[in-house]
């Protein structure tokens, strides 16, 4: 196994089905990843076919985001269903991290580039086994409840677009939820729930890191082709991102994560507009 380039790990990952088997491995394959560079010996970044949609388990089932149940965040059913979306955004991070590194390895990018992404994914394999914990806490499971199908699509859109995947997965999507996490966290402090609790602590404190990612790099791809970062951005969201960009938004964390106020507000101004 270790003669498999970074690439070739990614598929590994993006073709294991189970969730817990396939963080374990992407663990596994991040620490050897960071072990190579340490020692001095990076593997090779490397060519792999990355498939369309990586692998998963049976169950969740993938239902329209207009068919998932909503069930009350007041409720214990609410706080697991509220678990459980966030155990199924965190292992689509995981496949998002992995599949950006061979889908685009054509591209030149700098060394960093790639231990950003490792990073990100070892963080999101994490990510994902303690909020599994903490459904497991709860009597439940990861595909104990339907989820929604909608999160993959942002990757199928931008398949032949490295700067539209920047811009729409990073930051726009997990952008999102440096808005949303804070309210996620407050619900189960009400509920004093400290094992949920820590989770999304960690969760949040983590997901700014990944953000800043997305906009190092795509201003790094606009420096290389003279374009104008605000411009280019708010061009690809308008052309990629199925939805509307909703305030309010957690500015704070997002000028940490590199992202400035202009451009998102108007993105989300533009979605207030009836024309």
């Amino acid at each position: 196994m270790t003669d498999l380039s970074l690439s070739q790990m990614a598929v590994e990952v993006l073709t294991t089905a189970d969730g817990r088997e396939k963080t374990a491995l992407s663990r596994a394959h991040a620490k050897r990843w960071f072990e190579a560079r340490e020692a001095g010996t990076p593997l090779p970044v490397g060519r792999a076919e990355a498939p369309l949609r990586p692998s998963r388990p049976e169950t969740p089932r993938l239902l329209d985001p207009r068919d998932v149940p909503r069930r009350r965040p007041g409720t214990e059913a609410g706080r697991i269903a509220i678990l459980h979306a966030v155990a199924h955004i965190e292992l689509n991070a995981v496949d998002l991290h992995w599949d950006i590194i061979p889908r685009f390895a054509d591209t030149k990018m700098p060394i960093g580039f790639y231990d950003d992404w490792v990073k990100a994914a070892e963080e999101e394999s994490k990510h994902f086994n303690l909020v599994c914990d903490c459904l497991e806490a709860h009597g439940s499971h990861y595909g104990a409840l339907d989820a929604h199908a909608g999160m993959w699509r942002a990757a199928e859109d931008t398949v032949d677009d490295f700067m539209g995947r920047l811009a729409v997965v990073p930051m726009v999507m997990e952008a999102r939820g440096l808005d949303v996490t804070p309210g996620m966290i407050e619900i189960f402090r009400k509920a004093k729930d400290d094992k949920a609790i820590d989770a999304l602590s960690i969760i949040y404190a983590e997901e700014v890191s990944h953000v800043a990612y997305g906009s190092k790099w795509f201003h790094f791809l606009c420096g290389r082709h003279e374009l104008d970062p605000k411009g280019a951005f708010h061009d690809l969201v308008r052309r990629y991102f199925h939805g509307a960009l909703k305030p309010p938004f957690n500015e704070e964390k997002r000028a940490e994560a590199g992202l400035p106020p202009d451009f998102y507000w108007p993105l989300a101004a533009e979605a207030k507009s009836p024309l």
